[in-house]
């Protein structure tokens, strides 16, 4: 997934139908000239909706896109006739896309299901037509009510990815190495801080027809949860992955405190994720030997941990195993 194809993040102006005024007419024939009143109603606005698609992985298809109007509603006519309602506008978007108000910020709602249809912005009713207000002493009302205004309103759509296994871990510390050499993901890999700007997923085979996804998430760096580096950007895609695969490389000075150092951030972002299942991968394990090894081990943090090298392949498929027990326990 290239950067220029990824798009996590669009602001659109909406705006729904107005509904169709009621009708004041009255019935006019040749037999009966002075009949009652008989306008119908007005058909509603149209709504503005998203719908998830699975197909979907970006938002780039809306990137731009500045203004969504809905069709108003047709007016009520002569022998109670119901305007038409106006058309629907559909908007499509990846599961996992969430739809804040511009003005709050909060989250209105969360698109996870294939197919599952929510209305962002409701189109206004119709007014009812004169036939509604006759009575007993008022048999002829000349007058219906209009149709309801629509809503204007800026939203703001994000997208968090949904993955099996999150990779976390501070820039440089072999997330997109490791995705390129266990899937046929080909994310951009150099020796410099943030080379991966956009998250790329990535489907990794653990044999025998069992397979899970697996999201490169860019860097990590700390104050992340205040904004620092690319920050709060990407935080947000952590959140719909089951296990998150933290990495820190056999080069650290403190392992142990990079790791916690990495739990912060994401305790500080969201309490939230500490709930989900953790395994360590100590990186670039081909410069360390078995010596270094077997000390670095008697100072781990308490959860399950493994020695891997994406360079020269070692632990990969341990690994892999590893990653498929924890999602499936």
């Amino acid at each position: 997934m290239s950067e220029s194809n990824f798009v996590d993040y669009v602001k659109i102006y909406c705006t729904s139908g107005h509904g169709g005024g009621g009708s004041r007419h009255f019935l006019r024939t040749k037999g009966n000239p002075k009949g009652g009143p008989d306008g119908g109603d007005g058909g509603r606005g149209g709504h503005i909706i998203l719908q998830g698609n699975k197909q979907l992985w970006t938002l780039l298809h809306l990137k731009y896109t500045r203004h969504l109007k809905a069709e108003d509603g047709g007016n009520g006519a002569r022998q109670l006739m119901t305007g038409a309602n106006g058309k629907d506008v559909i908007v499509e978007v990846p599961l996992g896309t969430v739809a804040r108000d511009v003005e709050t910020g909060n989250m209105e709602y969360e698109i996870t299901e294939d197919g599952e249809r929510i209305i962002l912005l409701a189109g206004g009713r119709g007014g009812q037509g004169n036939d509604h207000f006759k009575t007993a002493t008022h048999q002829s009302p000349k007058f219906a009510q209009p149709g309801e205004p629509g809503i204007e309103s800026t939203k703001i759509l994000e997208l968090k990815l949904l993955a099996d296994v999150g990779l976390v871990g501070f820039p440089n510390a072999g997330k997109s190495t490791l995705l390129s050499v266990i899937s046929a993901a080909k994310p951009e890999i150099a020796d410099y801080p943030f080379t991966t700007l956009v998250p790329n997923l990535g489907i990794v085979s653990a044999g025998n027809g069992k397979s899970f996804i697996m999201a490169d998430i860019p860097g990590i760096i700390e104050g992340a949860h205040e904004g620092k580096g690319l920050g709060l950007r990407f935080l947000r895609h952590i959140e719909r992955n089951s296990l998150l695969l933290f990495m820190v490389p056999v080069d650290s000075r403190d392992i142990r405190s990079e790791y916690n150092i990495l739990l912060k951030e994401l305790k500080e972002y969201n309490p939230e994720l500490l709930d989900k299942s953790r395994v360590l991968a100590i990186t670039k394990a081909d410069l360390a030997d078995e010596e270094i090894t077997r000390e670095l081990r008697k100072d781990l943090p308490d959860l399950p941990c493994i020695f891997i090298s994406s360079h020269k392949k070692l632990g990969l498929n341990r690994l892999k195993n590893l990653l498929w027990a924890e999602l499936n326990k």
